[in-house]
């Protein structure tokens, strides 16, 4: 597997992960949707890895980069941006970063009770985690308590 597809995995496997995110397979492409509305739009081809994202917040950051442009069909107008990794980039395919533009795109396009819920799983498990406390060594009293029964 080269890095493209493994990429791509990661990045599909990363969406699907989102409350109620779902995959389609429209025009040939990969698309992941949540309460029916495209969040992102991926591709995996002789081209090299496709994926388009709605960026409202991080737009023209992301459109600065050399393998980035806005979307067509006029996607571009609402923030949306393409990027297209080669096998030239393949060594250095940015999967976190771009892992960060499809939250971004999720929460952009998902309702809000849904968005606020990533991360939460995560967050109550550091709670937990938080809350605990160590175990307390027993006092030799209670050993001998404990050993009798």
């Amino acid at each position: 597997m080269t890095a493209l597809h493994a990429a791509y995995e990661a990045l599909r496997l990363y969406g699907l992960t989102l409350p109620e995110a779902t995959e389609d397979h429209p025009w040939g492409e990969t698309a992941l949707k949540v309460k029916g509305k495209v969040f992102v739009f991926m591709s995996l081809d002789e081209k090299g890895l496709g994926l388009s994202t709605k960026l409202p917040e991080s737009n023209a950051l992301a459109l600065e980069l050399p393998f980035a442009k806005p979307t067509g069909y006029g996607l571009g107008k609402s923030g949306w941006v393409s990027a297209r990794i080669t096998d030239e980039d393949e060594d250095e395919v940015p999967t976190e970063m771009l892992k960060a533009w499809i939250e971004e795109s999720y929460r952009a396009v998902a309702p809000k009770k849904l968005s606020a819920l990533i991360g939460v799983a995560s967050k109550a498990v550091k709670t937990t985690a938080q809350k605990k406390t160590p175990t307390q060594k027993k006092t030799p009293t209670q050993k001998k308590t404990a050993d009798r029964r």
